[in-house]
């Protein structure tokens, strides 16, 4: 069935054969406190006859969603705590984000932010807010790289995208710009000569991080897209997010790393899921993560590889989780010695570095299959 138009409600979900009638009814309660907007590129990657469908999965509200667990809070990476001014987060010396927009061409059931985004969320920074911004940006010389987020920045206009691009790209000590969006993905016609001319304002680099999740997102249009920004000679990363059901198995999170690679987009960050309100059934454990992350390690090129990261709640900021290969090997075995280790490598097995001279280099006989549980 062809969709023409962005599906935002359970009714014109149920009318579009997205979810069954009888189902309206309990998805009005979910609707009603998170914003749905499923867009026609996305609505036709969605297969009804799958009840595990992963990109349903990511879109299509849950009854889950409407149970909190305690741990959960609305704002799970503490971006107010570090706002200074509106519109402006600053947790790391460097880079500081812009968040010029609330709203995006889709919403994600596992939005880390979505007790601000959507039609009722927070508003658009008006033009006095976001020259208070751009002033705090030009009075912080440390500020290196200036990263857009929201909300989907590329929603705006070319034209005024471009123009806020421009003016971040005049400040001396701002070089990059970085841009956070799904829109090659959700909305690949939106990627247009005019937007591409935008996103590549004089004097600063810019990079574009796209979020997709499963490698059926990546479709012919999507990636059409995306070669329009790579050809004009835009850097590509990718970011994703570790989902239950969606991308929470070795076979799948492999495809759309090299899928990422294929389209010439560096996978960057692979996300545990945050503590947004309404999102445990969708959150892994980070053990299962450091497990996907371990296996992929060796069996997918290197190229492909993503940092595995948590974002701790309270405002602290990212730290990669991934699992570690290296542990203390004990002492030294003779005063002046160098620190040795024990280094797992790629089959499990045990070996000691540096070797000392009069060791073998074969592997430490060590059973090492439980490290991936």
């Amino acid at each position: 069935m062809t969709r023409s138009k962005t599906l935002r409600t359970p009714a014109e979900l149920a009318a579009a054969g997205l979810v069954s009638a009888d189902r309206v009814a309990d998805l009005e309660a979910v609707a009603a406190r998170y914003a749905v907007a499923i867009s026609p590129a996305i609505a036709a990657l969605i297969d009804p006859t799958d009840p595990h469908d992963p990109i349903a999965r990511q879109f299509v509200p849950d009854p889950a969603e409407l149970v909190t667990r305690p741990e959960e809070r609305p704002d799970p990476i503490g971006d107010d705590a570090m706002s200074p001014v509106e519109g402006i987060v600053h947790r790391y010396p460097d880079r500081v984000l812009l968040k010029l927009v609330h709203v995006c061409p889709v919403y994600c059931r596992f939005c880390f932010r979505r007790a601000m985004v959507g039609p009722h969320g927070r508003p658009t920074l008006t033009p006095d807010k976001l020259d208070a911004a751009l002033a705090y940006v030009r009075a912080h010389r440390e500020v290196f790289e200036v990263i857009l987020t929201g909300g989907d920045p590329l929603i705006l206009s070319p034209g005024k995208l471009g123009e806020v691009l421009r003016t971040l790209a005049a400040i001396e000590h701002v070089k990059v710009v970085r841009l956070h969006t799904r829109v090659p993905v959700v909305v690949p016609d939106m990627v247009t000569p005019d937007l591409v001319r935008a996103l590549k304002p004089e004097g600063a680099a810019s990079y574009v991080v796209l979020h997709a999740n499963h490698p059926r997102e990546l479709s012919p249009a999507a990636r059409t897209a995306c070669a329009k920004l790579v050809d004009a000679g835009i850097p590509m990363l990718s970011q994703s997010v570790l989902l239950k059901g969606v991308n929470d198995d070795e076979r799948t999170l492999a495809e759309l790393m090299r899928t990422f690679v294929a389209c010439r987009i560096k996978p960057y960050y692979l996300h545990h899921g945050d503590l947004a309100p309404g999102t445990s059934h969708l959150r892994t454990t980070i053990p299962e993560g450091q497990a996907l992350m371990r296996r992929l390690r060796g069996r997918v090129t290197g190229i492909a590889q993503p940092t595995y990261v948590l974002d701790l709640p309270g405002g602290a900021g990212k730290v990669p989780v991934g699992p570690t290969y290296l542990v203390p090997a004990g002492p030294p075995c003779r005063t002046g010695d160098a620190a040795r280790f024990e280094v797992e490598d790629l089959q499990g097995r045990t070996r000691i570095y540096p070797p000392a001279p009069e060791e073998s280099a074969e592997p430490v006989v060590r059973d090492a299959a439980d490290d991936d549980l």
